[in-house]
């Protein structure tokens, strides 16, 4: 058994005032229709008492309170007649289509409009006088009107709930946008931090390393240089980006980023700091002249190969680190190789972030990122011994522009993929060719490796 649930307080308050309106008209005397048609008496208070009870359900059960109303209506016209019973009936039929089913407000509108067709062909047929007309006209106010105002109640309703939903989804789709734009911000913050400071703190830990385990003056004495240096510098890259986080009014201005002009000055930086650990770093660029490279291009560039050189520091044995550079039609290549393997003596500890770092800036420029150890091939002159040696390589290739090369042909040189396991790349054996332009002291030993 369905409990209709709790009448709604206007609800009450209608049905009270009609009640009340019906029996003061009835003993006032005042009535529709004249004494000598209909029921006489307190017949006129069936109806009325019909139509008060029905308007306690006007919301719950809509349905049941127009089909109740309408046989009251047709009741009352049986009697003397009460304007409290027609007045309440509009106010059930624009109930009705204001807060039945969807299917109910259209059915209604149009039922309406019938039955006061069929009401006005009727009385006038009846009457056979053009007065039978105002009977229609009388059917339309109490159906037709109010179904109508109910249509344009409860679409202006319906528009606004639609409104209140899609500004809550606009409100919610901005909180999801500003999340990620923060996760975004602090995770650019954290490579920014970690490819300016890593470095130094590695030559530090190093240097600090070697001279507490070495018990030789001078070699504590340069330790101690090196350190104070790489400290500085590392100092000075914190205040600067702390500085850049502070300023919330925007009149400082922004520092220059990294670019590819400043990689001698940090090749020469990396090889004071790794002479103690017997490695010597070369930069070797053949990007040769053409159209100045896109600013992002050039800062992933530039801390791909610092990160590179950092780990150099921290992880590689004795030998040669190159970095190598190629710039294409379409695309900026770098390479950097070191060797691999056991490394003697101290060894700064590694978060695991740098290798992430890097691919991270490579995936959003679109490019393609290798990272790991690979066999040595002297006959390729990749390395120099042919005995299953093995290199640490990081290869990374940055598009320029939208065309970029991930899908040449392979082998052409025109930005083949990156990679042995995504496609065929050029020859590294083409990065090292004597056409490559070499910069700073450092020998190319024969372990030294194209990218």
């Amino acid at each position: 058994m369905t409990v209709l649930p709790r009448p709604h307080r206007e609800d009450v308050l209608i049905a009270a005032a009609g009640l009340l309106g019906g029996v003061l008209l009835w003993a006032l005397g005042l009535h529709t229709q004249g004494s000598d048609r209909g029921l006489s008496g307190s017949w006129v208070l069936l109806p009325v008492a019909a139509v008060s009870l029905v308007e306690l359900v006007r919301r719950s059960a809509p349905r049941t309170a127009l089909l109740v109303a309408a046989l009251a209506l047709v009741v009352d016209f049986l009697t003397l007649g009460s304007v409290a019973t027609i007045a309440m009936f509009t106010d059930i039929v624009y109930a009705a289509v204001l807060y039945g089913s969807p299917s109910a407000a259209r059915r209604i509108p149009w039922g309406t409009a019938l039955t006061t067709v069929v009401v006005t062909v009727a009385a006038v047929s009846w009457l056979r006088s053009p007065q039978g007309l105002l009977l229609g006209v009388l059917a339309a106010a109490i159906t037709i009107a109010p179904a109508t105002t109910g249509v344009l109640v409860r679409n202006h309703r319906d528009a606004a709930e639609a409104a209140r939903l899609r500004a809550e989804q606009t409100t919610l789709l901005a909180e999801m946008d500003r999340t990620q734009a923060v996760m975004a911000e602090r995770a650019r913050m954290a490579r920014e931090l970690h490819d300016m400071v890593a470095n130094h703190l590695s030559a530090i830990a190093i240097h600090s390393t070697a001279a507490l385990s070495l018990d030789d003056a001078r070699i504590s004495k340069d330790a101690l240089a090196v350190i104070r240096e790489n400290s500085v510098a590392g100092l000075a890259e914190m205040r600067r980006l702390i500085g850049l986080l502070r300023d919330t009014d925007g009149e400082r201005a922004p520092a220059p980023a990294p670019t590819l002009g400043s990689l001698d000055s940090l090749v020469e930086q990396a090889r004071t700091n790794g002479a103690s650990s017997g490695l010597t770093f070369t930069l070797e660029d053949r990007r040769g002249e053409g159209p100045a490279l896109p600013a992002p291009v050039e800062m992933a560039a530039y801390r791909i190969v610092q990160e590179s050189l950092t780990n150099a520091l921290k992880h590689a044995p004795r030998g040669p680190v190159t970095v190598f550079l190629e710039r294409t039609k379409r695309a900026l290549r770098v390479a950097v190789v070191s060797p691999y393997g056991d490394r003697p003596g101290p060894r700064a500890p590694g978060s695991g972030a740098g290798l992430v770092g890097m691919r991270e800036r490579v995936a959003l420029l679109d490019g393609e990122f290798e990272a790991g150890p690979v066999a040595a091939d002297d006959a390729t002159g990749t390395t120099g011994g042919a005995n299953g040696t093995k290199i640490w390589r990081v290869r990374a290739e940055l598009p320029v522009d939208e065309g970029a090369a991930r899908h040449d042909h392979p082998g052409s040189g025109g930005g083949g993929p990156v990679g042995g396991t995504r496609g065929a790349g050029p020859d590294p054996a083409q990065l090292t060719g004597d056409r490559g332009r070499r910069r700073g002291g450092g020998r190319r030993g024969g372990r030294a490796a194209g990218p």
